[in-house]
C-alpha cells in the first residue's frame, strides 16, 4: 500500500495492524495473526503487556520529559539496574539502537585520540548491521545498505565474521586500530552464529592490544538468546555494549553501556541527547527489565527456542530447499537454498508474521512470552509454508 504523504523508505505490504495482545496481532479487517517477529525483536514481552502499559500510564501522569541538565529519578534507577545486571560501570541513554552504536563509536574514537592514535580505526565485520546513521552505516558490512551514501566515514576495517585470524592480521597491518565492533549473533546478516570460542578469543585479542571490545546487542540483548545479554553465555565482560529494541518493548530507548577504561571517555560537552533517557522511556524500560528478571523469561527463551528449532528440524528434514535450521534462544533462522522473500506473504495469508533476511533466511524473533501452544502453531504453520515452496 502506497501512501504519497509518506517517504517511500519501506516496502510495506497491504496489512494494517490495529491491535495486539501477547503474541497475537489483529488487522483492520479483524483477522488474527501469530506474531513470530515481535516488531523485529522489539516486543520481547509481547503486545499490550500489563506491566508496560501500567508503567507508561504511571509516568505520563507525573512527568514525561526534563532536560538532561537536571537529575531524573527514573533515569538513575534504570542506569543502576542495567549496570547491576550487565556488570558494566555506567550508561549513556539515547533513543534507538543506531544512537547507542553512535555513542559506542564516539567512545572508541575519543579513546583512540587519548592514547595517541592519529586516525582511530575500528575493526568491523562483513554482513554486519549497526544502523543507518552515517557512522553506523559506515560500520555496517552490508554493501547494499551502504549503496548511494558515499562518501562514508573513514576509520573502519572490514573483515569476515567468525574469523579470528582476519582480526589479528587487520591489527598487525594498521597501528591505528582501537577496537572491535561485533554482533554476538548477526541478525540482519542471516542469523549467523560464530564458533563457540569466537567472542572469548576476541576478548583476549583486545586485551593483548589495548583495544576496546564493543558488542552490538541491539538484537541479541534483553533475553533474546537465553541470557539477558548474549555475552553472558561466555563468562566475560565487554568494554562497551549497546542495547535497544527489546529494552523498551516498543517504546523508543537505546543504551550504550561502558566499563573500565571506556567508562570515563565521554565527559560533559562531548556527547548528548535531547530526548535520551527521558523519564517516560526509562520508567517503561525499568518495567520491562523487572518483568524479564522476575518472570525468568531468559530461561524460558532458551528452552522454547530449542523446542522450536528441533520441531522445525524434524518437520523439514528431507526438504530439498532447506539448508539449515539454526539459532540461539528465540533468535532463529531457517536458511533456504534460494531466495524466499515470497514466503513472508504466504505466511501472512496463513496468519503468521515472519521475516526474510539476507535474501534466503527465514528469521523468527517471537516474543519471549510465547506459549507452548503458540510455539507449536508456529512450527506447524511455518512447516506448511516451507513445504509448499518449490
Amino acid at each position: 500500500m502506497s501512501i504519497p504523504e509518506l517517504v517511500p523508505a519501506y516496502a510495506r505490504g497491504d496489512t494494517t495492524f490495529v491491535k495486539g495482545n501477547g503474541a497475537r496481532l489483529w488487522d483492520d479487517q479483524g483477522r488474527e495473526y501469530l506474531d513470530a517477529l515481535a516488531g523485529v525483536a522489539v516486543c520481547v514481552l509481547g503486545h499490550a503487556h500489563p506491566a508496560v502499559t501500567r508503567a507508561i500510564c504511571e509516568q505520563a501522569e507525573t512527568i514525561t520529559h526534563t532536560s538532561n541538565l537536571f537529575n531524573s529519578q527514573p533515569q538513575q534507577k534504570l542506569a543502576r539496574t542495567l549496570c547491576k545486571l550487565s556488570g558494566m560501570d555506567n550508561v549513556f541513554f539515547g533513543n534507538s539502537g543506531a544512537e547507542a552504536n553512535e555513542a559506542a563509536l564516539k567512545i572508541a574514537r575519543k579513546y583512540g585520540h587519548q592514547i595517541g592514535k592519529e586516525t582511530p580505526t575500528v575493526i568491523v565485520m562483513e554482513k554486519s548491521f549497526h544502523g543507518r546513521t552515517m557512522a553506523t552505516l559506515s560500520a555496517t558490512g552490508n554493501a547494499k545498505v551502504r549503496e548511494g551514501f558515499a562518501p562514508l566515514l573513514e576509520g573502519f576495517l572490514r573483515v569476515p565474521y567468525n574469523d579470528i585470524q582476519a582480526v589479528v592480521d587487520a591489527g598487525k597491518n594498521n597501528r591505528n586500530v582501537v577496537g572491535v565492533l561485533v554482533e554476538p549473533v548477526q541478525g540482519e546478516g542471516g542469523v549467523n552464529l560464530p564458533a563457540a570460542d569466537y567472542l572469548s578469543r576476541l576478548r583476549a585479542l583486545c586485551d593483548q592490544n589495548d583495544w576496546l571490545l564493543m558488542l552490538d546487542e541491539i538484537q541479541t540483548g534483553m533475553g533474546r538468546t537465553g541470557k539477558l545479554f548474549a555475552y553472558q553465555h561466555q563468562g566475560f565482560l565487554p568494554d562497551v555494549v549497546t542495547v535497544a529494541k527489546g529494552l523498551g518493548n516498543g517504546f523508543p530507548i537505546g543504551a550504550c553501556l561502558a566499563r573500565g577504561k571506556a567508562a570515563q571517555v565521554i565527559q560533559p560537552g562531548s556527547h548528548g541527547s535531547t530526548f535520551g533517557g527521558n523519564p517516560l522511556a526509562c520508567h517503561t524500560a525499568q518495567a520491562v527489565l523487572d518483568t524479564l528478571v522476575e518472570s525468568n523469561l531468559m530461561e524460558r527463551a532458551a528452552e522454547l527456542g530449542e523446542h522450536i528449532r528441533e520441531g522445525l528440524r524434524r518437520a523439514l528434514a528431507g526438504h530439498p530447499l532447506v539448508s539449515e535450521v539454526r539459532g540461539c534462544g528465540l533468535m532463529i533462522g531457517v536458511e533456504m537454498k534460494k531466495d524466499c522473500g515470497e514466503l513472508v506473504r504466504r505466511a501472512l495469508e496463513l496468519g503468521l508474521v515472519i521475516n526474510v533476511t539476507a535474501g534466503k533466511v527465514i528469521r523468527l524473533l517471537p516474543p519471549l512470552i510465547l506459549s507452548d501452544t503458540e510455539a507449536d502453531t508456529l512450527i506447524d504453520t511455518l512447516t506448511r509454508v516451507v513445504g509448499e515452496f518449490n
